[in-house]
């Protein structure tokens, strides 16, 4: 069993991705088009020019931590040489000089430079961290909840740290919104910084164990290219691409259809961040035991995405069709808090399995090619999660110029159409990479029991190898 101390000191370094998901996904496009005046496309775009280098760096970093042999282990040298940057990547991202305006393409680069630098930094401690969960423990069902914590950790950072920012940093004040006051997301820049360097510091001062492995005898690329002749992780990580692309959909455009569309308040998305999402994550801890003695993890990966499906075809359409009452009215708060709460729920709990069945493949891959290849597995897996953070501001910077959504619009005067577009086109790019998702989980046929047999062959060879040695 591992200890309660081990999986929070583990987790807590889930915060540090957090932070990071928390900005691309909810300020990034809000603060570049609505405040800054940057096109909505033209910030889609640099932002995912800059998921063309996590491609490269990704795979990179994985196999390179897998390989490494050191005195602080395979993991934490990475872990310990990206903190800094990654904190200070935080606030050249929101601190643009005021000067930088007056162009389009300068105002670009600069969005550019700080993208690639906060995600090269944040990819070196992220990497290893997450393929650090296989040497914390091996066991089916502990790796379950290991992995468990840190993305309880991820989602309650990546909800409160907006939360907070909306009651704070970002509230009314002398009847001004401080949503589309510049000067101010210099602030959530820091406050972003500070949470970095303290919860990524605890993490690195976790000692996990590490296995016995052998070393690797092919080159980085070839370690990263290997990990793709696994069927199963073919279909993980297509399934996981179009579940994040979704998630990348709904968060990004979320912000701007509660302040456009719903026309709620700071506080009140302050709420619809913060409560449903305390509430789902702390459900899901309570229910994680129930799942994963019960069901095949595929399984409950197709039953979390057929409740996602439903949950998202309820919201907007009886809006559209004028079945809901006008904005204001308490039940318009009611109804998004009970959607976020749902969506939280088995958006988690998909999650989660995601990232244990990843490491299952690694024992599969150990079993048929006598290599543990963590790192490699989970920078794919890993890429295809970042997917979220890029493609759906890209294609939330397109809806904006598309349906004519401008920074010259205030909330409670934009024509219907372009509520109603901005409506249409988030439920489109939301809905249908989740039916692809859902379809390829259908891929994915490794079983409990498949995996124990494998792991005790494993753990038979390596002895046998260690008895030879001697």
């Amino acid at each position: 069993m591992v200890s309660i101390r081990t999986k929070w000191m583990y987790g807590s370094g889930g915060a540090v991705y957090a932070a990071k998901e928390a900005a691309y996904t909810m300020f990034v496009l809000l603060f570049y088009t609505q405040v800054l005046g940057l096109s909505g496309t033209l910030t889609g775009l640099v932002i995912s020019i800059s998921l063309l280098f996590d491609a490269v760096s990704d795979p990179l970093v994985g196999a390179w931590s897998d390989r490494l042999r050191s005195a602080l282990g395979r993991r934490r040298p990475f872990m310990i040489g990206g903190l800094v940057p990654a904190g200070l990547g935080f606030l050249g991202l929101f601190a643009p000089p005021e000067a930088l305006g007056q162009s389009q393409f300068a105002l670009a680069g600069w969005l550019l430079f700080w993208s690639l630098w906060v995600r090269i930094a944040v990819t070196f401690f992220a990497i290893p961290h997450l393929a650090q969960s296989t040497d914390i423990t091996q066991d089916y069902h502990e790796r379950s909840k290991v992995i468990g914590v840190r993305m309880a950790v991820m989602f309650f950072v990546s909800v409160m740290l907006p939360a907070l920012a909306l009651t704070t940093i970002f509230a009314e004040k002398d009847g001004i919104d401080g949503r589309f006051v510049g000067d101010r997301y210099f602030y959530y820049g820091l406050m972003s910084c500070l949470l970095v360097w303290v919860t990524g510091t605890v993490s690195c001062a976790l000692k996990a164990p590490t296995p016995a492995v052998p070393a690797l005898s092919h080159s980085m690329v070839n370690a990263f290219v290997k990990t793709f002749t696994n069927r199963n992780f073919r279909f993980l990580l297509g399934y996981d691409i179009f579940a994040t692309v979704s998630y990348g959909v709904i968060v990004s455009l979320n912000m701007l259809a509660w302040i456009y569309f719903w026309e709620f308040s700071a506080f009140e998305i302050s709420l619809i961040l913060a409560g449903p999402s305390l509430v789902a994550i702390g459900a899901v801890m309570a229910t994680l035991n129930f799942w994963v003695h019960r069901y095949e993890k595929p399984k409950i990966l197709r039953f979390a995405l057929g409740m996602m499906m439903v949950n998202g075809v309820w919201l907007y359409p009886p809006r559209l069709l004028g079945w809901w009452p006008e904005n204001g009215e308490p039940i318009i708060l009611w109804i998004n808090l009970l959607f976020m709460f749902v969506f939280m729920y088995f958006f988690l709990l998909r999650a989660i399995m995601s990232q244990s069945i990843a490491a299952d493949i690694a024992d599969e891959h150990d079993y048929r090619t006598g290599h543990r290849q963590e790192g490699s597995f989970f920078a794919a897996l890993n890429f295809s999660t970042k997917m979220a953070s890029v493609l759906g501001p890209a294609y939330g910077g397109a809806v904006l110029d598309i349906i004519g959504l401008s920074r010259d619009m205030p909330p409670g005067s934009v024509p219907e159409s372009v509520l109603n577009g901005l409506a249409g086109w988030y439920m489109a790019g939301a809905g249908a990479p989740l039916v692809m998702a859902f379809l390829l989980t259908f891929g994915m046929l490794l079983t409990r029991a498949e995996i124990t047999r494998m792991q005790v062959a494993v753990a038979q060879r390596i002895t046998n190898d260690n008895q030879s040695g001697l």
